[in-house]
């Protein structure tokens, strides 16, 4: 028993000494993997950011060719030709010099690196804001509107992506296709082409999406520098020493309280739109699993916003009492959505029946349609006013030599007032030897207000004038 309890007790040790032995090289192979610092060229980084740092000559020029670009691209919705854009901005230099002026308690390359960052924030929005402006085809495009609206994915880009682009930064030897691929996923020039169009447009529409768009560049930014600050703490770079002690001690406090504002506004900012995205996903849910499969709801449109703390939902039929009940049910007590239990249900129709709704649409279509018969009997009479003018037209056609549809085009132009016109020939002999020829105008005016006199001596001059005829009689029989 004793020779078998040992040999037992000899297994455990044995099973616990091989499970420590294969921990220890899990996390030696983990360490290798992973650990970064033996390959950080410290020099090359500090001196590699410094140097794109400086705001001035060719990189001045590469900015607004950027802005340019960038624009176009935003406005011919051409992802292609904005990811352009973003490969030639030099905007990354002066955000990285800001993180590691930080990390580095270095006071005069934070100096430098914000005014830089300033001078070119203010270059790239009054440069796109004179494109847009100036531009005859500005329209709000998809690209456009993609950067007006950040989300928690955007703070999560720019964070892993600062941290991306800092690590390149560090390694011995220049990982180009890294950096590009940062320029790219963190997009800095298209938010502020953006800014530039919601000024352009102007009214509350370009103001919000002006602020939008501000907005996002600000978490590109800030969450690229912390970044950039955590990752150069993480490799130790050393601190900036300073000879006199006080000038020391004071620039340290400074970098200390700069980080921790910094961080402060990072971090709300992070919690706002991760709670931003929590309500907007879960709204969609609750529409999509709570409504959109009922068939028997006939859901017309929604709104969803987070401001408002609300979702508005529009259904074409009545939504009777029990079933808003239950919908309002499922946001208060369905775990699936728990951050939508104060949420304010704004239901439009319910008080609406669907025969109602009919039966407005059948009066409203029929008082249209009396408001129209006069029009339709007026439209009537002036038909068979046609009629009658084209069976003269036609019976007077047969006698020759006697242009009557010439004379009635030219007599209807001229006189405006000129309701109705029959034209006819009367023959008639004096002396048996020759015979007269009578033209007779039968017409009736438009409001004569006792002018008919006048009115029809003046059609008499006017056809034997201009049609060389004589013996014209008008008359006033088709009143």
């Amino acid at each position: 028993m004793k020779s078998s309890e040992n040999s037992s007790i000899v297994q455990e040790e044995t099973v616990k000494r091989e499970a420590i032995g294969l921990w220890r090289s899990s996390v030696q192979f983990l360490s290798n993997l992973l650990d970064f610092r033996h390959d950080t060229d410290k020099d090359a980084t500090i001196a590699s950011i410094n140097s794109d740092i400086p705001f001035k000559g060719a990189t001045a020029w590469i900015l607004i060719c950027s802005v340019f670009v960038a624009s176009i691209g935003l406005n011919a919705n051409s992802p292609a030709v904005v990811i352009g854009a973003m490969l030639i901005s030099p905007l990354m230099g002066p955000i990285l010099g800001i993180g590691l002026s930080v990390a580095m308690n270095d006071i005069d390359t934070m100096k430098k690196s914000l005014v830089n960052f300033s001078v070119m924030v203010v270059l790239s929005v009054l440069t796109a804001y004179l494109f847009f402006e100036l531009f005859p085809l500005s329209q709000d495009s998809s690209e456009l509107l993609a950067r007006t609206k950040p989300d928690i994915r955007d703070v999560l880009i720019a964070f892993f992506g600062g941290s991306a682009l800092i690590i390149a930064k560090t390694k011995k030897g220049t990982i180009a296709s890294t950096i590009f691929g940062v320029a790219i996923a963190t997009a800095l020039m298209p938010p502020l082409c953006t800014v530039g169009f919601g000024l352009a447009k102007g009214g509350s529409v370009g103001l919000g999406y002006a602020t939008g768009a501000l907005y996002l560049f600000t978490i590109n930014t800030i969450f690229i520098g912390l970044a950039t600050f955590i990752v150069l703490k993480v490799l130790r770079f050393p601190m900036l020493r300073y000879a006199n002690s006080k000038r020391r001690k004071l620039i340290a406090r400074s970098a200390s309280i700069l980080a921790i504002v910094v961080m402060i506004p990072a971090l709300y900012t992070f919690a706002q739109v991760y709670k931003q995205s929590v309500f907007e996903t879960q709204a969609v849910g609750f529409i999509q699993n709570e409504i959109s499969v009922n068939k028997q709801l006939q859901l017309l449109s929604s709104e969803v916003s987070y401001e408002e703390n609300s979702i508005e939902l529009n259904f074409f039929n009545e939504i009777g009492a029990a079933t808003k009940e239950d919908l309002i049910s499922e946001l208060r007590y369905n775990e699936a959505y728990k951050d939508l239990k104060e949420v304010d249900l704004k239901i439009l129709g319910s008080d609406t029946s669907s025969y109602e709704i009919i039966t407005k649409v059948y009066e409203d279509t029929r008082q249209a349609l009396k408001g129209r018969e006069a029009e339709i009997e007026a439209l009537k009479t002036e038909i068979t006013d046609l009629k009658s003018q084209m069976e003269v037209v036609k019976n007077s056609q047969v006698i020759e030599g006697f242009d009557f549809v010439g004379i009635l085009q030219s007599v209807k132009s001229q006189f405006i007032k000129l309701q109705q016109v029959a034209i006819s020939q009367n023959f008639a002999s004096s002396d048996m030897q020759s015979v007269d020829t009578t033209y007779v105008f039968n017409v009736a005016w438009k409001d004569p207000n006792n002018t008919i006199e006048v009115l029809n001596t003046l059609l008499k001059v006017y056809v034997e004038e201009n049609f060389n005829l004589k013996n014209v009689s008008v008359v006033n029989d088709l009143d």
